[in-house]
């Protein structure tokens, strides 16, 4: 399969593709900055499964674009591609195989976009803006599982305009994971939902929410086995849970820990709080990064309970972050959140820290260096 295809018109490169150049971001940690960055906040970002060689980096923002760019092995990115939405783009998610990008947008809409022949076709419709969208592939079906603030969470067969099935949430979705065969969905007014995708979808559990503010973020992890067994919940209060589905012990394994807060977490001074606004899990070791409205990513070992490395304080909120397949990469992106409403905004950057060596900040990539790696690990 030849992604980005001489006929697609992909591959041109340069910064021409998305119009502008790089931006001269504040960039403290000088890591490298991803080529021509959205125009406005990036709300979400995935890497190419590893079924792709090489690295394919997706960004969605508000500026109604979702955008793709190819990896270098030296950090360089190039563009290579973009699709439109006639609104805001929210969450976007991979085909296990590649070829598709799967995007969710404010316009009550989703869309498969085709990399080879660089279509976009709508596939999903809802009531009101679809917050997640996460691609399924099961041992006996395939399907893209939208959530949306109109408070359902429907399941799509990319070949139908209708629904494979649909299940009420109780309030709106306002962030989701999916590992198979679990799927995690967190709602307005605290609801938690986990749900079973083996032979079809159905609710398996709704779980008191560990925290007490809004849910703002969830991703799953795996155990040594590489199977999903819990996940990790963030809010804006500055706070990250950490939530086995069937620990031995509850009381004891499930736990909440502070971040994002000025003047450190171990203190009793008055704290400016931040909102959490993305958790990734390391593929391999399992340690996990939050970034927050605060302007900082952290890294953390969650079965120690410590945290390994904070980085550096950027001018703007960091608001998506994600690893590559292998963990080698991490990517980050720093725009502004809305966390202060109305807001003099500064212009978003995507960053890639130095290889994890990489980071993406604005959107900028880091890589996981030979002491990064050390403590992820």
């Amino acid at each position: 399969m030849s992604l980005f295809g001489a006929a697609s018109g992909f591959g041109t490169g340069g910064a021409s593709m998305f119009g502008s150049a790089a931006a001269d971001n504040h960039n403290p940690m000088k890591d490298i900055e991803v080529t021509s960055s959205p125009d406005d906040s990036i709300g979400c970002l995935s890497f190419s499964p590893p079924a792709l060689p090489g690295n394919f980096l997706i960004a969605g923002s508000w500026a109604n674009d979702v955008r793709c760019w190819e990896v270098q092995d030296s950090g360089q990115t190039i563009p290579k591609a973009q699709q439109m939405h006639t609104g805001p783009v929210l969450d976007v998610c991979w085909s296990d195989d590649g070829s598709k990008v799967f995007t969710a947008s404010c316009d009550k809409t989703a869309k498969m976009w085709d990399l080879n022949s660089n279509q976009a076709i709508q596939i999903a419709q809802h009531d009101a803006p679809v917050k997640t969208i996460h691609w399924i592939k099961a041992p006996n079906y395939s399907c893209v599982m939208t959530g949306s603030w109109d408070k359902t969470l429907k399941f799509w067969d990319t070949r139908s305009s209708n629904p494979m099935m649909v299940l009420q949430l109780p309030e709106r979705c306002y962030c989701a994971d999916m590992i198979y065969p679990m799927a995690v969905v967190a709602t307005a007014e605290r609801g938690l939902i986990v749900y079973q995708l083996e032979n079809q979808p159905s609710e398996f559990r709704r779980i008191e929410s560990p925290l007490k503010h809004q849910h703002r973020c969830v991703a799953i992890f795996k155990d040594k086995q590489n199977k999903p067994t819990g996940f990790a919940l963030g809010s804006i209060e500055g706070r990250v849970a950490i939530h086995y589905i069937n620990p031995p012990n509850p009381a004891k394994d499930n736990f909440t820990f502070k971040c994002h807060r000025s003047n450190g977490t171990n203190t009793s001074a008055p704290q400016d709080i931040y909102a959490v606004n993305g958790i990734a899990f390391h593929p391999v070791h399992g340690t996990l990064a939050t970034v927050g409205s605060d302007g900082r990513f952290s890294f953390w070992d969650k079965d120690a309970r410590t945290k390994l490395k904070t980085s550096e304080q950027l001018d703007q909120p960091i608001s998506a972050c994600c690893f590559n397949h292998n963990g080698n990469i991490f990517a980050y992106a720093s725009s502004y959140d809305w966390s202060k409403a109305q807001a003099d905004t500064l212009t978003p950057a995507l960053h890639l820290p130095p290889r994890l060596g990489w980071c993406i900040l604005g959107l900028a990539l880091l890589p996981v260096t030979s002491q990064t790696r050390s403590l992820l690990c």
